[in-house]
């Protein structure tokens, strides 16, 4: 039997690729600037779901049940509940980067033809696809925190007991309800409610996701014991900036390729756009002021341990 469950990834990695295949296959027959019929959206989204929850599940089966991730959880003295939670944050910045090469075929496509109309067929494609990713992620999330609970639970901690998902939810409903409107207004405006403009500027919006791979980074090297390694270091500048560029400057950025699309100056673009739109923008943007301001000032924190350390270790020797 554990012979067996050792190799339990093997089916589970052929499942994934299988997803993933299928999903491209298809669209193999779509022009362009078609559009993705509800069947066929219908069926990315199941991919999706396979494909994130399978991925998942594959991770964890990588790190706790063969001898090379049992060797990386003793290295670093992880637990189960430490081994979902990096689980989590690679699937993560997979889906970041699905978003990326989305965002980067719709502007490399959309934004040197005419701005407005023009669109490619895998913004509503992955737009399908990736709203699976917010249901999954939810349970990912559960799963993580369920297993810490158990584990508090086991190691004596008698306040703490297992955690049902319903009340999960509950207790969590910030962060659920955050995922439950991304994922869904994200997926209506990209689908449905856009008006037929072009998909230069969801783009963009996918762009954004451009940071999480290092923000998971992060978290998975704070979770090895590296926080105070050069490499942590190094990932969280790089975040910050890739942050600055693809989740605040991003958004003058478009509007100034708007303005330059319609022929106005850039204070009259702005007053042109719809005030659905302009509502849009803000409750994007000023969620990204906020934690870019969160992230300057732990990254100042990170530099001014590293300078201390090393006056300290000068004037010992």
């Amino acid at each position: 039997m554990q012979h067996k469950k050792t190799h339990m990834h093997i089916p589970m990695i052929f499942i994934v690729v299988s997803t993933l295949v299928l999903s491209v296959l298809s669209l193999a027959d779509l022009e362009w600037e078609d559009k993705i019929s509800i069947n066929r959206g219908f069926s990315l989204f199941c991919y999706g779901l396979v494909f994130f929850t399978v991925l998942y599940h594959t991770l964890n089966n990588l790190l706790l049940r063969t001898s090379s991730g049992q060797r990386f959880i003793k290295t670093y003295k992880l637990s189960v509940g430490d081994v979902y939670d990096i689980s989590n944050k690679i699937v993560s910045a997979i889906q970041a980067l699905f978003c990326c090469l989305t965002g980067l075929t719709c502007c490399t496509y959309s934004c040197f033809r005419n701005i407005l109309r023009t669109s490619h067929y895998i913004s509503e494609a992955y737009a399908w696809f990736g709203a699976a990713y917010f249901l999954y992620d939810i349970w990912s999330m559960y799963k993580v925190h369920s297993m810490k609970i158990l584990q508090a639970t086991v190691n004596g901690d008698a306040k703490k007991s297992g955690v049902k998902f319903l009340n999960y939810l509950k207790t969590h409903a910030v962060i659920v309800g955050h995922h439950i409107f991304i994922g869904a207004f994200g997926f209506l405006v990209i689908t449905y409610l856009r008006g037929g403009l072009g998909d230069c500027f969801f783009g963009f919006v996918y762009l954004m996701e451009a940071s999480t791979p290092f923000v998971s980074l992060r978290g998975i090297l704070s979770k090895i014991g590296l926080k105070s390694s050069n490499l942590y270091v190094v990932n969280g500048l790089v975040m910050l900036a890739v942050f600055f560029i693809c989740r605040v400057a991003m958004f003058p950025g478009v509007i100034y390729l708007y303005s330059q699309s319609v022929d106005l100056d850039y204070f009259s673009a702005i007053e042109s756009l719809p005030r659905g739109c302009k509502i849009s923008i803000l409750i994007l943007l000023l969620p990204q002021i906020y934690w870019f301001f969160l992230m300057v000032k732990g990254a100042s924190q990170v530099l001014k341990r590293k300078v201390t350390k090393k006056k300290t270790s000068k004037n010992v020797h």
